[in-house]
């Protein structure tokens, strides 16, 4: 599931809803007193929604259930975080036992609430050690202050796509490692046509399918927080260079307005048209599902993929990328949490299973042992998003009390940097770091 359609997800539903789950879920724990080598049935409630997604699924529980033939699972899908909260919050029979979510930026409110349990007993008690198990990232985003509440269920990881055709005709040879080079590239690839372009090298603007603050920020390996919890914005310098950085190409590429009036111009994110499938926009900053977006569009060019560009201070970390994927936990209200764990550890652990996940969704497998399997099957230029999972540099955000509000805030401070609202960064960089300090006191 792509970063963008998370986040507006979470901007739009979770914050209310998770605030009030904190009221009414049980605590975190263990708490398993069911017997899972006895017949019985629990509920999976899961986001896929497209029929392929709906099918592959069905695949992986199907495998569940001929390898633990005494657990039955009901399966509910199209289920959106607004929902699953509520259901959470009830109980029930009906309700979910095991969840399935997009949103990683809610996992500190899943976790701080209680409305999921913790799984380290459960890991712990299965053997399992998760640092071993899970690329570094996918670790960090599915626990927050020591609660480990959800695991990782496949990932997505985000690279750089490039026009081949469109980089020989302008004597580009090798995609770009550091951002000075990748700032030149974007400026040779760039075909002016009046007061608009017949082609542009980069989409820099924010609202430019994928360009957010944390794509950009994770290839610097910033430090969201210090070990007080507070906001560490206004101090790491890995901020400043990002945000100059995306302000820099704005301004570089034609300024703000200029960018805007054309990307209005521009199909949308998920549709043929997308600019990059068109060839309008020679390079892209997007996550492993456009490669086969872009190939069953049939551009008229060839794609490259690699990773993003590295700061030139940084040039030895190239290889790395930004790292989000889907979640799964076990409701607090379960009666059935053994039972549960079993298709938990199943869907996430289970190599096999991992990988024929995978193969179905075209996404990241979550598991060291599944990214290394000679069981998937993928276009050879999807193993640059295999390598950036298996990246020990590749980074993530980190969870919070109050779910994704703080990257919220941080996206706000781009829109207005880049559109010129604000012009004294250090300024708005402090400002902010102050915001989200006191919305993070709030929330606790």
């Amino acid at each position: 599931m792509p970063e963008v359609a998370r986040k507006a997800a979470f901007a739009l539903t979770a914050s209310a809803v998770l605030l009030a789950a904190a009221a009414c879920t049980g605590q975190s724990g263990s708490g398993a007193t069911d017997d899972p080598s006895k017949d019985t049935t629990i509920n999976f409630w899961h986001a896929w929604s497209a029929p392929n997604e709906v099918q592959a699924v069905k695949s992986l529980i199907a495998g569940f259930e001929k390898a633990h033939p005494n657990i039955h699972v009901n399966v509910v899908g199209n289920m959106t975080d607004d929902k699953i909260n509520q259901a959470l919050r009830s109980g029930g029979d009906k309700a979910p036992d095991v969840i399935s979510s997009f949103t990683t930026n809610n996992v500190g409110k899943f976790c701080s609430s209680g409305a999921l349990i913790d799984l380290n007993p459960f890991f712990k008690k299965s053997g399992i050690d998760p640092s071993t198990t899970f690329p570094k990232p996918m670790n960090e985003y599915t626990q927050f202050d020591g609660n480990r509440c959800t695991a990782p269920l496949l990932g997505d990881a985000y690279g750089l796509y490039y026009n081949k055709t469109a980089f020989k005709k302008a004597g580009i040879t090798d995609p770009p490692k550091t951002w000075s080079e990748f700032e030149a590239d974007a400026k040779k690839l760039t075909v002016p046509d009046g007061d608009s372009y017949k082609q542009l090298g980069f989409m820099p603007n924010y609202h430019g399918w994928e360009t957010t603050t944390e794509h950009y920020f994770g290839q610097f390996s910033p430090t969201y927080f210090d070990k007080s919890g507070k906001s560490d914005l206004a101090k790491d310098p890995a901020f400043e260079k990002g945000f100059s950085l995306q302000k820099r190409l704005v301004d570089e590429l034609g300024g703000f307005q200029k960018l805007e009036k054309f990307r209005s111009t521009l199909g949308d994110e998920w549709g043929p048209k997308h600019p990059f499938h068109t060839g309008q926009v020679a390079m892209q900053l997007d996550g492993e599902w456009r490669l086969g977006m872009a190939l069953a569009a049939k551009p008229k060019f060839d794609i490259g993929v690699a990773p993003l560009p590295v700061p030139d201070d940084q040039v030895a970390q190239y290889g790395k990328g930004y790292i989000t994927g889907t979640i799964a936990g076990i409701a607090a209200t379960s009666h059935k949490r053994n039972a549960a764990w079993e298709l938990v550890k199943y869907m996430t652990t289970n190599t096999d299973a991992v990988v024929g996940f995978s193969n179905d969704l075209h996404n990241v497998p979550s598991t060291f042992a599944a990214l290394k399997s000679p069981k998937l099957k993928y276009d050879p230029r999807f193993k640059t998003f295999l390598d950036i999972a298996s990246n020990p540099n590749s980074t993530t955000t980190p969870a919070s009390v109050n779910g994704g509000v703080y990257l919220v805030t941080i996206q706000q401070l781009g829109f207005d940097y880049e559109s010129g609202k604000v012009t004294d960064l250090k300024s708005g960089l402090k400002t902010t770091a102050a915001q989200i300090d006191t919305d993070i006191a709030q929330a606790k």
